[in-house]
């Protein structure tokens, strides 16, 4: 590249902050390479946003679009109007956005029709379930995108199979787990006796990890029973500590559900605490996405209370399995795992903490 690139950097929902802090440090690095963080607002509560740009070791928003909440309709197109502002005062070379959220679909449309270049890291994943609101903003996003940044060899087959140039798919490896091994070097450094889970895990030496949030899980009452029926199961034999998602608390009462006694509620956790918590958890219970791909990275077991994932790697080589809603299901897996009959999993190809910066070279040749 024989010029200077400037790239808005889009952070809208929880796990975007995540993949996009190596960037940003991967990319101030690279003189060539400029960026803006721009952060939708999807996500506005200060448990799970602010606070993870102070502990991710990334400078403050540069534009703060303040478009969250109403449905993924009424939040799309705000994020659209207020990006496309941004996007026509401070045009950039190039949007980059990561992941499968509205802000992602949204900003990625907005820069394409501006004929702005399109790059998509954690592109090619396919849960093939267009139920999930996730997997239409991740074929949109896909269709109309310049450049695919890559994790796993079934989203370079997925895209090939979609007739995307060769050319433009980079498997480069996971952002999300360079992320990862930075922050277990930052949690070496850190007083975790200040962490609220901290008493948690001292008077327990072996405990599970809850986490909860998918509509199609715990939107329905006799779904999101079955699944508290399972977890009170396991609750007798191992316990579980819970940071329950405001929207699962909500429907937890409503459809009168009562956790056993097994099982500890604790509010939503900033990213380190929670990491803090699951890297030592004997399994993890969870519709994550991206936990499903961390406890791989770390050879923890991990339950999908999900009859799906568009992280297959995590199911074929990693720790994972999925599990499904099933009361049968969920126990016995578990119980394999407290037996030791758990599959030991093997460390995905280049999840090796390096994407941001494979990421990068590719950037500069463009």
């Amino acid at each position: 590249m024989d010029k200077h690139m400037h790239i808005h950097l889009v952070a809208g929902a929880r796990p975007n902050f995540m993949k996009i802090a190596p960037l940003a440090r991967a990319l101030d690095a690279r003189p060539e390479l400029t960026y803006s963080i721009v952060h939708t607002g999807q996500h506005y509560d200060q448990n799970m946003s602010d606070v993870f740009f102070r502990e991710l070791g990334i400078r403050q928003p540069d534009f703060h679009l303040g478009a969250g909440g109403g449905s993924h309709a009424r939040q799309t197109a705000r994020i659209m109007t207020a990006f496309e502002d941004v996007c026509l005062e401070h045009r950039p070379d190039m949007v980059l956005v990561v992941g499968d959220v509205d802000s992602t679909l949204a900003c990625s449309i907005v820069a394409k029709k501006l004929k702005i270049a399109v790059a998509h890291v954690e592109a090619g994943l396919r849960s093939f379930d267009l139920d999930m609101p996730e997997e239409i903003n991740r074929m949109v996003t896909d269709a109309i995108s310049d450049y695919f940044f890559v994790t796993e060899e079934e989203g370079e087959a997925n895209l090939l199979r979609e007739g995307k140039d060769p050319n433009r798919v980079h498997f480069v490896g996971h952002v999300m787990i360079d992320n990862l091994f930075y922050q277990l070097g930052q949690l070496e450094r850190t007083d975790c006796l200040a962490f609220a889970t901290s008493a948690f895990k001292a008077r327990h030496a072996e405990y599970g990890v809850v986490t909860l949030h998918r509509p199609s899980n715990v939107d329905d009452a006799e779904t999101l029973g079955r699944i508290f029926t399972a977890l009170n199961d396991v609750s007798g034999k191992l316990p579980l500590i819970f940071p329950i998602h405001p929207r699962t608390r909500a429907n937890m009462e409503r459809f009168g559900l009562t956790p056993a006694s097994g099982i500890h509620l604790a509010e939503p956790l900033p990213y380190m605490e929670f990491l803090h918590l699951w890297k030592d958890a004997r399994v993890v219970l969870t519709d994550s996405g991206g936990l499903q791909e961390e406890t791989t990275a770390l050879g923890i077991p991990c339950l999908t209370v999900r009859e799906n994932t568009e992280r297959p790697i995590t199911v074929s080589v990693g720790t994972n399995a999925l599990v499904g809603t099933s009361v049968e299901a969920i126990t016995s897996s578990a119980e394999k795992i407290l037996s030791g009959k758990w599959k030991t999993g093997q460390q995905p190809r280049l999840w090796d903490g390096k994407a941001a910066e494979r990421i990068c070279d590719v950037l500069v040749a463009c």
